[in-house]
């Protein structure tokens, strides 16, 4: 029986090369002189370190404009408030979203069900897996996905006659 998932994944080759890009930036402009602002990856996402909230806004623009050059789906990267930290420095966190939590997979499925194809789908972990008879139906379950908005980026793998 053809199926296919539905997953939210990032690239974090992708990732990596967007914060050297913007760490590369950074250290050539200007504005950000004797800063000491910084890029650091972390187990949940990004961590920008800078003198003040401002260079801290700054720098997640950059961030933000290297990302979006890099192929990085924006859906994906959840900006924290600035945290004051030691020294009269600044800080932000950048979380990073992968994968379809409970509920995001729960709307899914409903939203699936109420186009009355006939496919089935069900949660698998972190991704959805969508079955049915014919190939036809699945390939039009895809075209609704794409033209929904959903809060995070969907991609289509495994795909099986």
């Amino acid at each position: 029986m053809p199926s296919f998932d539905v997953v939210s994944k990032i690239d974090h080759n992708e990732i990596k090369n967007a914060i050297n890009q913007a760490e590369k930036e950074v250290a050539q402009r200007f504005d950000f002189k004797d800063t000491n602002t910084r890029y650091e990856l972390v187990e949940k996402g990004i961590m920008i370190h800078s003198a003040t909230e401002d260079r801290v806004r700054a720098a997640h623009e950059v961030l933000t404009t290297r990302l979006v050059r890099r192929g990085v789906n924006l859906k994906s990267v959840e900006a924290q408030k600035i945290e004051p930290a030691g020294g009269g420095t600044a800080k932000q966190m950048i979380l990073l979203r992968e994968g379809i939590d409970q509920d995001r997979a729960k709307k899914l499925n409903k939203y699936i069900k109420d186009l009355n194809l006939k496919v089935q789908s069900q949660i698998q972990g972190d991704a959805v897996r969508i079955t049915g008879k014919k190939k036809d139906d699945l390939q039009e379950v895809i075209g609704h996905l794409k033209a929904m908005e959903f809060d995070v980026p969907l991609q289509f793998i495994n795909f099986r006659d």
